[in-house]
């Protein structure tokens, strides 16, 4: 079998419990904003909440085929041999390919409605954005794992412009923490594009880890503080531009 992952398999176990921590803290977050939004009916929550959505299905599309793959126990060995067994799949290839594509695919998209979030209108960088995803769509193949990676930086780095401009008005402690957490991620992102080296794939999980622990903070400010009377922006509306005016310091 041909990988298109490069986890060294000294490093599996770590990795698949990155993962899992990251699929709950993603999780929580989604589940949050979504019912911020049945509760103050802005579409900016539910959009919100979708696109972490998205990323948390990624994470899950990830969790499974990893433990399918890797992972000769339990019902996960019951789901591999149904695999090598199957009429219908050849290879095993066959589910590595379309796990690994739908994390991938789920997670652009992701990442993506989050950069639309706060814009009202397309610009260039919208069509050029686009244009790029019809591109990756159209030659997809195994050897373009460091464009997934390329792609999702491109996104973040675009993401965090977006929330810099936001903080730049608002000031709110959520609005920075989200923009470091996106930072940390970006940064990982570029490290994956050198993966090749396990050490670099390991360092860029760390990082990636990081991250989401920043997110998990914040979602531990949000539960404690979001819903004292004077929040001082710690609601989650607050890690955007959903806020009404300025904090004064």
């Amino acid at each position: 079998m041909v990988k298109i992952v490069l986890t060294p398999d000294w490093f599996l176990a770590n990795d698949v419990m990155i993962e899992f921590f990251s699929f709950a803290v993603l999780f929580i977050f989604s589940f949050l904003a979504i019912k911020s939004y049945y509760l103050n009916k802005n579409r900016r929550f539910l959009y919100l909440g979708w696109g972490f959505g998205l990323i948390t299905l990624a994470q899950l599309a990830s969790i499974v085929t990893k433990l399918v793959l890797f992972y000769d126990v339990g019902p996960t060995q019951a789901i591999g041999q149904a695999i090598l067994s199957s009429q219908v799949f050849s290879s095993v290839d066959v589910f590595y390919y379309a796990g690994f594509f739908f994390q991938r695919f789920f997670t652009l998209c992701g990442l993506y409605m989050i950069y639309r979030l706060p814009r009202d209108k397309k610009s260039v960088g919208d069509w050029l954005l686009v244009g790029y995803f019809i591109l990756i769509s159209s030659v997809l193949s195994k050897e373009i794992y460091s464009l997934y990676h390329l792609t999702a930086l491109f996104i973040l780095v675009m993401i965090i412009s977006n929330y810099l401009e936001i903080y730049k008005k608002n000031q709110f402690e959520n609005t920075r923490l989200l923009i470091f957490s996106f930072s940390l991620l970006a940064f990982s992102q570029l490290l994956f594009i050198f993966s090749g080296l396990d050490l670099v794939y390991a360092f860029a999980s760390v990082i990636e880890l990081a991250s989401y622990t920043i997110l998990l903070f914040l979602i531990v400010r949000i539960l404690k503080h979001g819903q004292k009377t004077k929040q001082n922006g710690n609601h989650i509306g607050h890690v955007g531009d959903n806020s009404g005016k300025k904090r004064k310091h």
